[in-house]
């Protein structure tokens, strides 16, 4: 039999796309609601118009352990486009590097000591403070909630040689926030799960990258998923208010007061976006307010051209040394085997950039550029042949002290409605994997509740 239940996705981010691929896969009729004119969320291309070129609007790295993702680039075809390099390379000032291996015994001697400068006694109590860390991520003190990264790392013992290389910029990496204000629980839940992942998997998390543009990753694949099933994607589609009524969802108002009817709905916004969408919901105060208090991270990519390459070893770089943020480099021609008629594209990430966000964007591309050749000697003489900033003032929820606990499950007190978003609880912090994760346990209650012919055809428990 036919279902003829209407299932209403709001949001076209990761999250959305995760669940209306995987409702579609089920047989569900679907309508995907999105407020701007394209799909991707903050994960997506961007064209440069005077190249003709597209890059992508930020790089993301992917983990060996992001399950969740990989079922959806399974589901949307694009599982293959990426690929794990298993080593990673840290430079410091002047040039000088170190390959970071991310398997084997080379990953062992990155976890007790990638500094160049490390000594034997730094690289015993990094060995200690490691295994302690290990533990602790486990088995958690009770008062992890309430220390940051950095009082955690220095109350462990770790070495500063230890955190400068490896630990210090991982932590922010994670979740984007200064490990003097990032709360130490979120650092620990994540690695708890790589542990328990890796364990699982009987191989350590490695870090690779996509080899395609970020649309290519993740949006092309997921709209031939809706053409093939019949979704309809809604672009321009700015959702207002979700209609409930009687503990039932009935329907989504737009802006322009058109309602979409619908059965079931995933929520998959940002907790920006929240505002207004869930108050015919019992405990939206509580949700309202828990995304308030998650608040926002500021990154800044900028994409460079430059007249010659920068002689990286890697593909992904993390420049050592800076002050309460990380600065990663990525070789745009070595992950994608791009060429160079556009020059040698260069896509730089800052995390945690409170002092950068708000910065002219020449003065940031003059900023970047400086860092450049602090780090890289043929930067000396390059030239920039083109840049692009691409400020992210709301990148992702804020990870500090005091965030614990605030993040909503994907369940809410009426059946038909859930939530969806690397925002809401999940077994990662702010990532890809976090929003296919809460995609997937959402779409898992959705199609979890008895059918019924009652209120539109949906939720009645028997």
């Amino acid at each position: 039999m036919n279902d003829p239940r209407q299932y209403v996705v709001i949001g076209g981010g990761l999250a959305g796309l995760a669940s209306a691929v995987w409702l579609a896969e089920a047989g569900k009729q679907v309508t995907l609601l999105e407020r701007r004119g394209r799909l991707g969320g903050r994960t997506h291309a961007l064209e440069v118009p005077a190249l003709h070129d597209i890059p992508d609007n930020g790089q993301h790295v992917i983990a060996s352990g992001y399950d969740h993702l990989f079922r959806y680039l399974t589901s949307v075809g694009t599982r293959d486009l990426v690929t794990f390099p298993h080593q990673g390379v840290l430079r410091w000032p002047g040039g000088r590097t170190t390959v970071m291996g991310t398997k084997g015994i080379r990953a062992l001697r990155s976890l007790l000591g990638a500094h160049p400068d490390a000594s034997p006694a730094d690289r015993a109590r990094a060995a200690l403070a490691t295994v302690r860390m290990g533990w602790q991520c486990l088995r958690q003190p009770a008062d992890l909630a309430d220390l940051t990264t950095d009082q955690w790392f220095r109350r462990l013992g770790m070495p500063e040689t230890a955190r400068e290389a490896l630990w210090d910029w991982l932590a922010l990496g994670i979740a984007a926030e200064p490990v003097r204000q990032e709360s130490a629980k979120v650092f620990a839940d994540v690695l708890a799960t790589g542990i328990r992942l890796g364990v699982k998997h009987r191989q350590p998390v490695s870090i690779g990258y996509p080899t395609t543009d970020l649309d290519t990753l993740l949006v092309t694949g997921a709209q031939r998923v809706f053409d093939r099933h019949g979704v309809r994607v809604r672009h321009r589609a700015v959702a207002r208010r979700i209609r409930i009524q009687d503990g039932i969802v009935t329907g989504v108002m737009l802006a322009d007061g058109e309602v979409v009817p619908a059965d079931a709905v995933v929520c998959a916004v940002p907790n920006s976006y929240l505002g207004g969408l869930l108050d015919d919901l019992p405990e939206h105060d509580e949700i309202y307010s828990a995304a308030d208090k998650l608040g926002f991270t500021p990154i800044v990519s900028t994409n460079l051209y430059l007249d010659r390459p920068l002689g990286t070893e890697g593909a992904m770089e993390a420049l050592i040394g800076g002050a309460d943020v990380i600065d990663q480099v990525f070789d745009r021609q070595r992950m994608h085997g791009r060429g160079t008629e556009h020059g040698w594209l260069y896509c730089l990430t800052t995390s945690g950039a409170y002092a950068q966000i708000h910065k002219p964007h020449d003065e940031v591309v003059e900023e970047q550029v400086a860092l450049l050749r602090r780090y890289y000697p043929a930067a000396e003489q390059a030239e920039v042949l083109h840049a692009q900033v691409v400020p992210m003032p709301r990148a992702t929820f804020s990870q500090v002290v005091g965030t614990d606990g605030l993040r909503p499950g994907q369940r809410t007190s009426v059946p038909t409605l859930v939530l969806a978003g690397d925002w809401t609880r999940t077994d990662w912090s702010a990532t890809m994997e976090s929003a296919a994760q809460s995609a997937a346990r959402a779409v898992e209650l959705l199609l979890a509740l008895p059918y019924s012919h009652s209120a539109r055809g949906l939720g009645s428990r028997k």
